[in-house]
C-alpha cells in the first residue's frame, strides 16, 4: 500500500492588498504519496505557487491562512511555530524556485553554499538530539516510579542506560572523527592529483605534508589502520626529501592514487554496533574489540551479553512504564472528551459567543489537554501539541472581525458613497474604493468547532484503539534514544561537507566539481546555475522536493536535461517530487498525479493518463489545445479572456466567462468535483447526469489519439 507523504485538507489562503482581500486559493484537497510526483498545472495566478509557499512556510507576511491543513509526518504544518518549522523547512521538505539567481548567493562560492547549509543543519540535529534524549529519558523514569516501588532499581536502570550510552557514543564520536578526516583527506589528494594531471603549478611540498599530518588524524582500527599507512608515509617522507623524486610527477601521482585506495578501503571498512559494544565496554572497561577479527563475531557476542544483562529487563519494566504513560494519558482524555463536547455544543449552539464565556471554559481545557498528552509516545499526534495555539489564534481572529467588521465596512460605504457622487457628477476620481477587510465569521467559527472536533475524533481514536503493543512501543522508544545518540556525536566537519558537495555536483551532472565548487554563481549558465540550486535542495536529503517553475527560465533544450534530471533523481533516491508548470506539455512523462489549477481551486485531478487521453474540464481542454505539436499545421489554440479577480470571486464556475461550452448553471453555481474514475475528478457541470453530452474539440480528440499512436509505438 502506497504511503501518504503529504496531505493537504481543504486549503483556504487569502492576500491583504491595496485593492482588497484577494482570494488566492479556495478550498483545495490533495495527497502526496512516497516516491512520486504531483504535478501542479495552471495559469499564473491560479494559487500553485501560494500553495507550495504554504507547504515550506514561506508565504507572504500579507497572507491569511483562512482554513484547511497541511499534514507532514502527523503534524499540520500551518499549526507549528516557526522554531519547528525550521527543522523541517530544508531538511525534511526542499524548494527549487524558478529563478536559480534568487535562491544564490552572487558574492559566495558555490562550494561554501553548498557546504553552509550542511553544518547548519547537522548543528541544528546535534541540538535537538541532546534534547530530545535527555528529556524522553527523564519521562521514561517518572513512569517507571509510578509501576515499580523500587524506586532505586528504576534510578539504577535509567543510569546504567546513560552511562553505556554515553561510552558509545565516545566510541562513535572516536570513529566519525577518523572517518571525518579520511574523507576530507581523501577528497584532498583527489584534487591534488587532479591538477597535477592537468599540469596546473601546486606547491607540492607543504601539500605532501599536509597530506602526511592529516594522515594521522584518520588513524582508527575501523578507519586507517597504522600498518596500511606506514609504507605510504615512507614514500612520501622520501618524496619530500629527494628533488629528483618530487620532480617526477608520474611517482607522486601513482603514490597518491596508492594512499586513495587506502582511504577508501578505511572509509568504507564496516565497523561493530558501537550501542552493543557500549554496554560491553561499561560492563568490561579493560576489553579490546580489536582481538575480534571479524566485526559480524563481535557484534553476536555483544547483542547476546546486552540482551541477557540488561536489555530484556529493561524492555520487559520499560514497558510497563510505557503502558502507565498510556493508561495516564487515556484516563484523562476519557474526561476531557466530555468537556471537550461541552466546548464543541458552545460554539454550536451559539449564534453569539462571549469572549468572557469562552476564556473561562478555554483556559482549563486547554491545561488538561496538555496534560492528557501522552509525551512518553515517539510519534506526535499533531492536533493535540497544536490544540491550543490554533484555537486561540481563532477566537482571536473571530472576535477581532465581530468588533472590525461594522467599522471597516462603514468606512469602505462611506468611500463608497464619495466616489459614486463624484461618478454622478461627471467626475473621474482619482483613488480608489478599496473593498473592506471582513473577516469570514461563519468560516472562522467553523474553523473554531473543526479544531475541537478534530481532537475529540483522535481523543476517541485513543480511547477505543485495540492494537496498543507497550513492548512494541518500548523497543520504537529504544531505537529512538539510539537515533539520537547517535545524532548527539555526528558533526558534520568541513572536510565531510565538502566531499558530500563535490558527490552532490557529480550527480545533479555538473562537469569537474573540484574546479567548478571554487567558482562564483555568475560564472555558470543558467542551466548550470539551477543543477547547482538542485544540488543544495538535496543537500540535506529530503522527503519531499518542491519543484517551483524551475525551467521556465531556461532554453528548451537545457529544460529537457533539467526534467530528466529531477526525474532521475526522484527514482534513485524514492522522495516525493511536487512539481509546479504552467505547461501541462512539460509534465506529460514525468507526473504520475495531475491537478489542474484554475483560480484557486482544484479543476481537474487524475493520473497523467487520466489528464492527457481522457481530460474533462473545458480548461483542461485548453491547456491541452494551446500546447505546442510538430506534428500539426493547425495553429494553437489562445484561452480567450482573462482569469477572474479574485478580489471578487465568481458566483459560479469561474472558468464560465472564458468557456464556450458553458450552460446557465455555470454562471449560478460552483460545481462540485465529479467523480469521474477511481482516480480521475472533475469540478464540471458537463458531467452532471442531466447535463447536454459535450464532446472536447476536435483538435484535442486528434491530439489525443496522436498521443496514444505515440504511447504504443514508444511500448514496442
Amino acid at each position: 500500500m502506497e504511503q501518504k507523504k503529504l496531505q493537504v485538507k481543504n486549503l483556504q489562503i487569502s492576500f491583504r492588498t491595496q485593492a482588497g482581500i484577494l482570494k488566492a486559493v479556495r478550498n483545495i484537497t490533495f495527497d502526496l504519496y512516497t516516491g512520486e510526483t504531483l504535478a501542479i498545472v495552471g495559469e499564473s495566478g491560479s494559487g500553485k505557487s501560494v500553495t507550495s509557499k504554504a507547504i515550506i512556510g514561506i508565504l507572504a507576511g500579507n497572507s491569511i491562512i483562512e482554513g484547511g491543513e497541511i499534514l507532514y509526518d502527523g503534524q499540520d504544518l500551518l499549526k507549528i511555530d516557526e522554531e519547528h518549522f525550521h527543522k523541517i523547512r530544508g531538511d525534511k521538505i526542499a524548494m527549487i524556485f524558478q529563478d536559480p539567481l534568487s535562491s544564490l548567493n552572487p558574492i559566495m562560492r558555490v562550494g561554501k553554499q553548498l557546504t553552509e547549509a550542511m553544518m547548519l543543519n547537522g548543528k541544528a540535529r546535534q541540538k535537538s538530539a541532546r534534547k530530545e534524549f535527555g528529556l524522553h529519558l527523564k519521562l521514561l523514569e517518572q513512569n517507571l516510579n509510578a509501576v515499580n516501588q523500587d524506586k532505586a532499581e528504576n534510578n539504577q536502570l535509567v543510569e546504567t542506560f546513560n552511562k553505556f550510552c554515553l561510552i558509545a557514543t565516545h566510541l562513535e564520536k572516536d570513529y566519525n572523527e577518523a572517518n571525518a578526516v579520511a574523507v576530507g583527506l581523501k577528497t584532498e589528494v583527489e584534487e591534488l592529483v587532479f591538477l597535477l594531471e592537468k599540469n596546473q603549478k601546486v606547491a607540492l611540498v607543504p601539500a605532501l605534508r599536509n597530506i602526511r599530518s592529516k594522515s594521522k588524524k584518520a588513524k582508527h582500527y575501523y578507519v586507517v589502520r597504522e600498518e596500511e599507512l606506514i609504507p605510504i608515509f615512507d614514500e612520501i617522507t622520501l618524496t619530500i626529501g629527494d628533488k629528483k623524486r618530487l620532480a617526477d610527477s608520474v611517482n607522486v601521482i601513482a603514490l597518491l592514487k596508492k594512499l586513495i585506495e587506502v582511504l577508501e578501503v578505511g572509509i568504507n571498512r564496516e565497523c561493530p554496533n558501537f550501542f552493543r559494544l557500549g554496554f560491553y565496554k561499561f560492563k568490561n572497561p579493560d576489553f579490546d574489540e580489536t582481538t575480534f577479527d571479524s566485526v559480524k563475531e563481535l557484534d553476536e557476542m555483544t547483542l547476546n551479553y546486552l540482551n541477557n544483562q540488561f536489555m530484556s529487563n529493561f524492555v520487559a519494566l520499560g514497558q510497563k512504564g510505557v503502558q502507565n504513560s498510556r493508561d495516564v494519558s487515556i484516563a484523562k482524555k476519557k474526561v476531557l472528551v466530555v468537556k471537550l463536547e461541552q466546548l464543541k455544543s458552545y460554539f454550536l449552539d451559539n449564534n453569539e459567543l462571549s469572549l468572557k464565556d469562552i476564556k473561562k471554559m478555554l483556559k482549563p481545557v486547554m491545561k488538561e489537554v496538555n496534560d492528557a498528552t501522552d509525551y512518553l509516545r515517539v510519534k506526535k499526534h499533531s492536533i493535540e501539541y497544536s490544540f491550543g495555539i490554533s484555537i486561540v489564534h481563532e477566537v482571536k481572529r473571530y472576535f477581532e472581525g465581530l468588533k472590525r467588521n461594522p467599522i471597516n465596512q462603514r468606512k469602505y460605504d462611506k468611500q463608497k458613497y464619495k466616489w459614486d457622487t463624484l461618478v454622478n457628477q461627471g467626475k473621474s476620481p482619482t483613488w480608489k474604493v478599496v473593498p473592506p477587510f471582513l473577516v469570514d465569521l461563519e468560516l472562522t467559527k467553523g474553523n473554531i468547532i473543526k479544531i475541537i472536533s478534530d481532537l475529540i475524533d483522535r481523543y476517541y481514536h485513543d480511547i477505543n484503539s485495540k492494537t496498543f503493543d507497550a513492548r512494541e512501543e518500548m523497543i520504537i522508544l529504544v531505537d529512538f534514544f539510539k537515533e539520537q545518540a547517535s545524532r548527539l556525536v555526528y558533526r558534520v566537519t568541513p572536510g565531510i561537507a565538502k566531499t558530500r558537495a563535490l558527490a552532490l555536483l557529480k550527480e545533479v551532472g555538473i562537469p569537474e566539481p573540484a574546479v567548478r565548487y571554487k567558482q562564483y554563481p555568475f560564472e555558470f549558465s543558467g542551466g548550470m546555475r539551477q543543477r547547482i540550486v538542485i544540488a543544495i535542495a538535496l543537500s540535506a536529503n529530503p522527503d519531499i522536493l518542491i519543484c517551483d517553475e524551475p525551467t521556465t527560465a531556461l532554453d528548451v533544450t537545457i529544460q529537457s536535461q533539467i526534467l530528466e534530471l529531477i526525474n532521475k533523481i526522484k527514482n534513485e533516491r524514492n522522495i516525493s517530487v511536487i512539481f509546479i508548470t504552467h505547461d501541462l506539455g512539460v509534465v506529460a512523462n514525468m507526473a504520475d498525479h495531475v491537478a489542474v489549477m484554475y483560480a484557486g481551486k482544484i479543476v481537474e485531478y487524475g493520473t497523467v493518463e487520466d489528464i492527457f487521453y481522457d481530460p474533462r474540464h473545458p480548461y483542461t481542454w485548453a491547456l491541452l489545445s494551446s500546447m505546442p505539436d510538430l506534428d500539426t499545421k493547425e495553429k494553437l489554440d489562445a484561452i480567450p479572456g482573462t482569469p477572474p479577480n479574485l478580489i471578487y470571486p465568481p458566483v459560479g464556475d469561474a472558468f464560465a466567462e472564458r468557456n464556450k461550452y458553458a450552460m446557465e448553471i455555470d454562471f449560478e453555481k460552483e460545481p462540485p468535483l465529479f467523480q469521474v474514475s477511481e482516480t480521475h475528478y472533475a469540478a464540471t457541470w458537463l458531467l452532471h447526469p442531466s447535463a447536454p453530452k459535450v464532446e472536447p474539440p476536435k483538435i484535442i480528440i486528434e491530439r489525443i489519439n496522436r498521443m496514444k499512436k505515440e504511447a504504443e509505438n514508444y511500448g514496442k
